[in-house]
């Protein structure tokens, strides 16, 4: 007993697994809608944060170049599988405004929190500026590529109500060429340490796990099979919440479904600034928004053949100005390798006002 209350001192997100009991009873008991999305949206989380924790722990065990490769393919885990329930149940919108969330969160929430918290901490830090210069190009010509069906579509093809055959044709050209691009990169960083796809892990610091592989795969099993579960049951309920709040689906993809998938992540990239080691901290901020761009969105429209609802890579006038103010702001606050918490104050209010545009939609 001593030793359980220990170990939920030391990792205090375990009290959060209480709303899978929760859930179940909200459900079975008829609460309402609201009190089983809490419960199952809070219940994530834990999931999430032990994918991220295993898929570490088997990086130390597998070594560098596979341990790179799960990294990049389990670093989003958890908001992969939420936006596969959300296509199974033919919310599309949603999935779309997650992917923008997503980037979004990374670029202006995550990095605005490390810069901020990081700057009141050590005053002003600096990070290594042709990798944040490089990274931030790449970003920019990610985001580019995302965009042109979206600019493009309309002429040449109907995309309101339904898109056409040559509009879902353009989607998924541009979705197999941006996994091969992703499949690229990976292949690079296997030589490159500074590539923006590598694992991000703290030089001379080593994983400090006491789990066997046995168990990692269990927990790891265990987790994934947590989120799907939890994921469904909160899909499900997102049109009843929706009405019931007066609040739009729209909102709810690109603010909620990303902070609850990745939130054990960002917490990481804050908690790193605050040690003084902002390189990583912007690394690990772009590289996880690289990910959703170039593999969990394009996978996603893969994966929506399945369902019969086809995915297209055509995103709304909001979410394209969202994504092209986000990443240039992003670029330029980390073009002279240097910042301090006014920056990350910047950043942050560009999210809420943001944020503010979106709910008032």
């Amino acid at each position: 007993m001593i030793k359980t209350i220990t170990y939920i001192k030391k990792n205090p997100i375990l009290i959060l697994l209480l709303s899978f009991p929760l859930v179940i009873m909200a459900e079975g008991g008829e609460w309402g809608e609201l009190w089983v999305f809490t419960f199952s949206a809070i219940g994530v989380i834990p999931c999430a944060y032990y994918i991220g924790e295993s898929t570490e722990v088997l990086a130390h065990y597998t070594g560098p170049r596979l341990g790179g490769l799960l990294n990049a393919t389990l670093g989003n885990a958890a908001e992969l599988i939420i936006t596969i329930m959300a296509i199974r149940q033919g919310l599309l919108e949603l999935v779309k405004a997650s992917i923008t969330g997503s980037i979004l969160g990374n670029l202006l929430l995550v990095l605005g929190m490390a810069m901020l918290l990081g700057g009141i901490k050590n005053g002003v830090q600096t990070f290594d500026r042709r990798a944040a210069s490089r990274n931030a190009i790449l970003l920019v010509l990610t985001v580019i590529i995302l965009l042109i069906p979206s600019l493009l579509s309309h002429y040449i093809g109907d995309v309101d109500p339904m898109p056409s055959m040559k509009v879902e044709a353009l989607s998924l050209g541009v979705a197999g060429i941006m996994i091969l691009m992703y499949g690229l990169g990976l292949l690079y960083s296997f030589r490159e340490k500074d590539n923006p796809l590598a694992p991000k892990t703290e030089v001379g610091e080593v994983v400090k796990r006491h789990w066997s592989i046995k168990n990692t795969f269990l927990i790891l099993a265990i987790s994934t099979i947590g989120v799907a579960y939890l994921s469904e049951i909160l899909v499900s309920v997102v049109e009843p919440v929706v009405a019931r709040l007066g609040i739009s689906e729209f909102f709810i993809g690109v603010i909620f479904i990303p902070l609850i998938g990745n939130v054990a992540e960002h917490l990481v990239s804050v908690q790193v600034a605050m040690r003084n080691k902002m390189t990583l901290s912007v690394e690990i901020a772009i590289s996880s928004s690289l990910q959703i761009a170039l593999f969990v969105s394009p996978i996603l429209v893969f994966i929506s053949l399945l369902f019969g609802h086809p995915l297209t890579l055509v995103f709304n006038q909001f979410e394209l100005i969202a994504l092209i103010a986000g990443v240039l702001i992003a670029a330029l606050v980390s073009a002279d390798g240097e910042s301090n918490w006014l920056e990350g104050s910047e950043l942050l209010a560009i999210y809420i006002i943001l944020g503010l545009v979106f709910f008032l939609l």
